[in-house]
């Protein structure tokens, strides 16, 4: 299309997650009551890997940063969400759209690399306990944290400008709940093939070298764990990595569903089902996956109660 014979957009409409009016109130409810315990349960994990000197180990270092995460992109999608339910045209201005869309690459590559790294140290934890501290010194764990987000910005910083570089003047009305990278290429009357290429690489690249990274560091304890003679150790050895293998095997089978791909398939409405569960439920259930079956953590929890219980008590 000629660049003179069309207006280029300065905000776009958000459909949505359903637009059947009887379902908004009952859906605004729901998505809120998640939205609420997301906040809730990973600033719970925050909180207690901050202040509870027993929990001041790599894992709970990697378990706070993944909680920072989640709680993160669930409120950059979130909010502006919710007003979708209760306002008749929900509007993004074009540079907030570009920023949210930065903003959830950002998040959700963090997550996939960290979840990796998560891996490597549970690896490290079974198969050499004896050097643990020293393979994944605190100094190491800050390394790791900070290429994470690094990498994650980075990621964000091409994937974002590149979508962000079309002209979209077909139309305005983006068929989402936020700006995500397949309904915004769909508005675009520019030659979409060099940003697809991009993302798809993108996303593939990331997810299926994280996959590796987490089968090999599993393969490896499993392994381990066979060599173990005593049942009581193969059993809190397997504990301690069943909550990442849960929370592993949900984010990256729902990424896999999404985005690796070929973009000729994607069905806008199933992806947007897709999406509510890796920026809303994941998020969710990840505290509970992480903080349910970890006694360190509901331990922390109690004295967290006791302390502040004492602390009221009047002198």
């Amino acid at each position: 299309m000629d660049p003179g014979n069309f207006t280029q957009f300065t905000e776009f409409i958000l459909t949505g997650v359903s637009a059947t009016p009887q379902l908004q109130i009952p859906l605004f409810l729901v998505f809120l009551v998640i939205y609420l315990l997301t906040v809730a349960g990973n600033l719970g994990i925050i909180t207690l890997t901050s202040v509870d000197s027993r929990l001041q180990t790599p894992m709970y270092f990697f378990l706070r940063h993944l909680a920072i995460i989640n709680l993160g992109n669930s409120t950059l999608i979130a909010p502006k969400m919710l007003i979708t339910f209760v306002v008749k045209k929900n509007t993004i201005l074009y540079y907030e759209c570009a920023i949210q869309q930065g903003g959830f690459v950002f998040f959700i590559v963090s997550e996939i690399i960290l979840l990796s790294v998560m891996a490597y140290d549970r690896y490290v934890a079974i198969c050499n306990p004896l050097m643990y501290m020293v393979v994944v010194s605190p100094r190491v764990c800050r390394l790791l944290v900070g290429l994470t987000y690094f990498y994650g910005f980075s990621t964000g910083t091409v994937v974002s400008p590149c979508v962000f570089s079309l002209s979209y003047c077909s139309s305005n009305i983006i068929n989402h709940f936020y700006c995500d990278t397949t309904p915004l290429l769909a508005l675009s009357c520019s030659d979409t093939k060099v940003p697809e290429t991009i993302v798809f690489v993108s996303a593939a690249v990331n997810v299926i070298f994280s996959l590796i990274a987490v089968l090999v560091s599993y393969f490896n304890i499993v392994l381990c764990i066979l060599k173990m003679h005593s049942s009581e150790g193969r059993k809190k050895a397997f504990s301690t990595c069943a909550s990442h293998m849960m929370a592993v095997t949900v984010f990256h089978g729902t990424l896999l569903f999404m985005y690796v791909q070929p973009q000729t398939n994607h069905s806008l409405d199933t992806d947007k089902m897709a999406s509510v569960f890796y920026t809303l439920v994941i998020p969710m259930m990840n505290p509970m996956i992480y903080s349910l079956r970890n006694k360190d953590v509901k331990d922390a929890f109690k004295r967290l109660l006791s302390n502040t219980c004492c602390s009221l008590k009047p002198m």
